[in-house]
């Protein structure tokens, strides 16, 4: 067998479609929250695969699923089913509020599958014009040209005009302005629970309760883009159980499959017989491998060990990452839940997030960006403090090349 042809960073430039700007180092193994590149230099691992590897990287759960269904059946596409995804779709109604699952790949996939849904409700109606969505400013659900279109962010859109029409954007937390658009013609309401890719900001209480209120007066569903916040991040299993409020459509992703890609829309009897056969597909979504890793972690996740142990760490990241502000004052404010913590730079840092990443990653660690002035962290699930406390030390010293 012939060696590996070897490979460097310049490479990417060199094959690659440029519409990443990557590192300038090349991770090549991983075990917990700790990684290694091509040197042999260690890195912790604050980033988790943006908010994917809830267990870190190689977890003896997800290899096994994996490697255990790898010598049984990969896919077999959508004209059979199979045992996995039956076990993960029952996992996922025993645990939720819904009835019925649609797999996918991605969460944008999965955000797609909900607006397309919820399009098909509203024709069904049969009121004319039912076919309004209402989303919000600075949201992120996907890279389709459907989803980014719902995403409240021109800069991903409007390169790619003429853009899927009937898409109201309105600012997030603002419920009269919600109020002002949604009527009789609105088939959807999209929203994250806590805005991810848009700064790490908590939708209020009484905003998704408004919302609620609206889409049951107006006929219209409430989808809860949970792509990012599912999956226990929130130290709740899905976001919406901290709010009291229930969606009519969830979406989630990322965590699902601790680092294998898969995606699921989940709805109830009410909406999912309007997605009838035909209607909708795909090709690789809920084959067994995807399912079986993701019923394994799922299943690893969904306990009480695992999601108090988010809420314990979360306090934990708090006090470390006040501790380091009250003594380098570089952060206006610390927000988030579980592990999806954002650090708001101060005024006279504006623009420097991704700087700060970046000397992070010399230092040896990983974290991510929410927008340019805000530092994101969305770890392992069940990152060991040691490694929280040594990531931490890790950005202090990054921050010290900020502060000069």
């Amino acid at each position: 067998m012939e060696q590996p042809i070897s490979v460097t960073r310049s490479n990417f430039n060199d094959w690659m479609v440029p519409v990443f700007a990557p590192a300038n180092f090349i991770p090549v193994r991983g075990e917990g929250s700790r990684i290694w590149d091509q040197e042999n230099k260690e890195y912790i691992d604050f980033a988790g695969g943006i908010a994917v590897n809830a267990l870190g990287h190689a977890h003896p759960v997800a290899v096994n699923a994996l490697t255990e269904q790898a010598t049984k059946l990969w896919h077999v596409g959508n004209g059979y089913t199979n045992e996995p995804v039956l076990r993960l779709a029952k996992q996922l109604t025993d645990n939720t509020f819904a009835d019925k699952v649609f797999f996918c790949n991605s969460g944008a996939e999965a955000n797609e599958a909900a607006l397309k849904l919820a399009r098909k409700v509203g024709l069904d109606s049969g009121i004319a014009g039912k076919s309004g969505i209402v989303a919000f400013n600075n949201a992120f659900h996907g890279r389709t040209l459907f989803t980014v279109s719902a995403g409240g962010q021109p800069k991903y859109s409007q390169d790619f005009a003429p853009l899927p029409n009937g898409i109201n954007h309105v600012a997030f937390n603002d419920l009269e302005a919600a109020k002002a658009v949604i009527n009789e013609q609105t088939c959807a309401v999209i929203v994250e629970p806590i805005q991810g890719e848009g700064g790490v900001i908590p939708a209020d209480i009484e905003f998704l309760k408004g919302l609620r209120a609206l889409c049951d007066e107006f006929g219209a569903l409430l989808i809860f883009d949970e792509v990012q916040t599912g999956v226990g991040r929130t130290g709740a299993l899905y976001a919406y159980m901290n709010s009291g409020v229930i969606p009519d459509v969830l979406t989630t992703a990322k965590a699902l499959g601790g680092g294998f890609p898969v995606g699921a829309m989940l709805t109830t009897d009410k909406f999912a017989p309007h997605f009838s056969v035909g209607t909708h597909g795909t090709t690789y979504g809920g084959n067994p491998l995807a399912s079986a890793v993701a019923g394994a972690v799922f299943e690893f996740i969904n306990t009480p060990e695992v999601l108090e142990g988010v809420k314990h760490r979360h306090q934990y990241f708090l006090d470390a990452l006040n501790a380091l502000n009250a003594e380098h004052q570089i952060f206006e404010e610390i927000r988030g839940q579980g592990l999806l913590i954002g650090c708001e730079l101060k005024v006279e840092y504006v623009g420097k997030a991704k700087d700060i990443t970046t000397w992070a990653g010399e230092e040896g660690l990983l974290a991510l960006i929410a927008g340019p002035n805000v530092v994101r962290f969305t770890p392992s699930l069940i990152i060991p403090e040691q490694d929280i406390d040594e990531g931490i030390a890790r950005l202090k010293r990054a921050l010290a090349k900020l502060a000069k």
